[in-house]
């Protein structure tokens, strides 16, 4: 290794405050360095080759090494590097607003960029709140959320989150918060306590357990309900056939908007450029992010419909939020040029033809033990692990433990996909690569996994 290397592995051991990470776990070992991508892989600091199962964090969708998005950030650079959007406009934040609003759902027709997902998921909630004042109806404040749902980490996003662990240290949180049932059929039984539904049974429970919520809580003081067209956070959880349609009946009888949180789910991951179009409804604010510029630069953004922009359009109403860097220049010419590849490429088909096969690569894992349910849309998908296949027994705290953060993140990285291992629910593995993947890529996760699964059921 370089002395160069060798500095850069230091720096990073000594300095970096890594995201989402237990350092304890680096006190005897190198943190791992990624130095290079190409296509659907990535290289580390020593050379090694892994296949990205991830696409970065659910956003590189065009694939790595895209000479032409550097370039496109490069000329803007040049241009114009930096100017605000407060109170001004610069021409690739309108050109690019207008992009968007051309893909979205109808009336879906007003963008605010923020520079990331958790930023847009709060500038949703603060809009709905706003709104409401604005037309007369100031005790609309509260917030309906999934169980588990993982929403981002602004005090705000944190409170829509609904994963205990990941707010108990950061209590006391924004107030107003409502948690709901979500879709995961796999666990109807237990989540229903009614034995044998159907996947539309289950659907019409749990979009009614929003009804019940809103209900309970007084629809006069109720806002909006977030949710995920494929909940991410307890492993791709897809939507029952019709659930998002009695959503959608519910916030319009009891006039609550519906928020389609769409940070993983736009941009293709799904097959479609938002995945409310995945499953045929018209949310009231779409949050996106991650894939706007396949991660070539950050940026973020809520798309909200017409009406919620109208008690600003006159008098002296201002939404009193935003960011220094929301819609950045050198950010939204990099998403212009992603789109132009989106389109150029036609990946939302690629990904349309190859989800079932996709599927089938991870559906062939069914025959060992360890493998409980296979499930997603598009490029996004999870494995379920189990003690038991016929029980549906899930492992202790402790079995959790020693099975994802004690073997298989560190032997899936090993053998050579990256890719997330974990338990914010049941014990999980998530798979979401870029958008340009195919069969080749798909036989060598189902490979990685195969190995390493049996040795991890060897291991228990």
């Amino acid at each position: 290794m370089t002395q160069p290397e060798n500095d850069v592995l230091k720096a990073a051991q000594d300095h970096l405050w890594l995201h989402f990470t237990r350092h304890s776990a680096y006190q005897q070992n190198e943190i791992p360095t990624i130095v290079r991508g190409e296509g659907s892989y990535v290289y580390d600091i020593h050379g090694k080759r892994y296949l990205d199962g991830l696409a970065g964090l659910f956003t590189v969708q065009v694939g790595h090494g895209r000479q032409e998005l550097a370039e496109a950030a490069a000329k803007q650079a040049q241009e114009l590097a930096f100017f605000p959007l407060w109170s001004y406009a610069h021409p690739k934040a309108a050109e690019l607003a207008e992009r968007l609003t051309s893909y979205a759902p109808r009336e879906l027709n007003r963008v605010f960029f923020t520079t990331g997902g958790g930023e847009a998921v709060e500038t949703a909630w603060k809009l709905a709140k706003q709104y409401y004042k604005l037309v007369g109806k100031p005790l609309k404040h509260k917030v309906v959320s999934r169980q588990i749902a993982y929403h981002g980490t602004p005090q705000g996003a944190l409170s829509l989150t609904g994963i205990p662990a990941f707010k108990q240290m950061f209590e006391p949180l924004v107030p107003g918060s409502i948690r709901v049932p979500n879709t995961n059929h796999y666990r109807a039984d237990e989540i229903t306590g009614v034995p044998g539904m159907t996947p539309e049974e289950y659907g019409r429970w749990a979009a009614d357990r929003v009804a019940r919520a809103i209900e309970m809580e007084g629809p006069d003081t109720v806002a909006a309900v977030f949710a995920e067209p494929v909940q991410n956070a307890g492993g791709c959880f897809p939507p029952p056939p019709g659930y998002f349609q009695r959503l959608r009946e519910i916030c319009d009888e009891y006039d609550v908007l519906l928020v389609s949180d769409e940070v993983i789910c736009a941009f293709g991951r799904l097959g479609t450029m938002f995945g409310s179009q995945k499953f045929d409804f018209v949310p009231d604010i779409i949050t996106c992010a991650k894939g706007m510029t396949s991660g070539y630069s950050p940026i973020g953004a809520m798309i909200a419909h017409e009406r919620l922009f109208e008690p600003f359009k006159s008098g002296d109403a201002m939404f009193a939020h935003g960011y220094t860097f929301g819609g950045h220049p050198v950010s939204a010419a990099v998403a212009l040029a992603n789109l132009d590849i989106f389109e150029r490429e036609d990946l939302l088909a690629h990904v349309t033809a190859n989800e079932p096969r996709f599927r089938e690569a991870l559906e062939s894992l069914h025959d060992l033990p360890i493998v409980g349910d296979v499930r997603g849309s598009g490029y996004f998908w999870g494995i379920e692990l189990v003690k038991d296949k016929a029980t549906k027994e899930t492992f202790t705290a402790d079995e959790s433990e020693r099975l994802l953060r004690g073997f298989l993140s560190k032997a899936l990285f090993d053998a050579g996909l990256y890719c997330r291992a974990d338990d914010r629910g049941d014990p999980v593995i998530q798979f979401s690569p870029p958008l340009i993947a195919g069969q080749k890529e798909f036989d060598e996760i189902a490979s990685i996994l195969r190995g390493v699964l049996t040795e991890a059921w060897k291991r228990l």
